[in-house]
């Protein structure tokens, strides 16, 4: 049985969306939730929507911007001080700008970078010496299924690469330590963020072999199965989560095209 009874886990961008679908899960598995983000009002909601559901100490809210190494380690201090220790990490937190290399500016390609890339980072740097003293932990660096392929949006395609290239290190580092480091690709997710651009959402779904998004609870699933000690012999994974999309989309089109399918 898979289980997080006991564990303390952070997750990032929680307040709402994908992230919230994971703290959701994490508190009903036994887990308490650390929830971090920049959307306080959301974010304070939702910790407090857990503990009436949970007890009164499941959730606590944390302002977080992970770009802030003051904010990372603010929130590891109090996250010790009220809980006694840490065991997970979900770096969720993350944003999306469309653009070609033409189309983005600098100040785009670093805005991107900073949240995606430079949060994951600073997340994983501010966690892994509480963790390597308490004896182990798990990470989970959510990418995406763009991470492995091509992508035309040029900053937050490069930005989920390197967050698999961040992944890699750092469970290769830390694995003598007993943390464990993983990387979860969605592809298309049915969230607020993508319900406002219809068109992209029906034509990746249109490609996607399981034929429809992915709910929150399909990824929160799979990122709670990596917190768990159920995956303790899982490190350094790149692990799709999209329906076929990166594996078989082209595929598809291509059976589509010539009557196979």
């Amino acid at each position: 049985m898979v289980t997080l009874e006991g564990k303390v886990v952070v997750i990032t961008g929680a307040a709402r969306g994908q992230g919230a679908a994971e703290a959701e899960l994490a508190a009903a598995m036994g887990a308490r939730v650390v929830i971090g983000d920049v959307l306080q009002a959301e974010g304070a909601g939702l910790a407090a929507a857990l503990n009436g559901r949970h007890g009164a100490t499941t959730a606590h809210f944390a302002g977080l911007d992970v770009r802030s190494e003051a904010d990372w380690k603010s929130l590891v201090d109090d996250t010790l001080t009220r809980y006694g220790r840490l065991d997970g990490l979900v770096n969720n937190a993350g944003i999306a700008r469309p653009g070609t290399i033409a189309d983005t500016t600098p100040a785009v390609w670093d805005e991107v970078m900073d949240v995606n890339a430079r949060g994951s980072f600073l997340g994983i740097r501010a966690v892994a010496p509480t963790m390597v003293e308490q004896g182990g932990g798990a990470i989970v660096n959510i990418g995406s299924a763009v991470a492995l392929s091509g992508y035309h949006a040029v900053a937050y395609g490069v930005s989920k690469w390197a967050v698999r290239g961040l992944t890699k290190a750092a469970a290769l580092e830390f694995a003598a330590a007993g943390i464990r480091v993983n990387a979860v690709h969605p592809g298309i997710v049915d969230t607020p963020m993508v319900a406002a651009n219809p068109r992209q959402r029906d034509a990746v779904t249109a490609v996607t072999p399981a034929g429809r998004p992915a709910t929150p609870d399909d990824i929160a699933r799979v990122v709670t199965f990596l917190l768990s000690d159920a995956a303790a012999y899982l490190t350094g994974a790149d692990i799709p989560v999209d329906g076929g999309y990166s594996s078989g989309g082209t595929a598809l089109q291509i059976a589509r095209a010539t009557g196979v399918l």
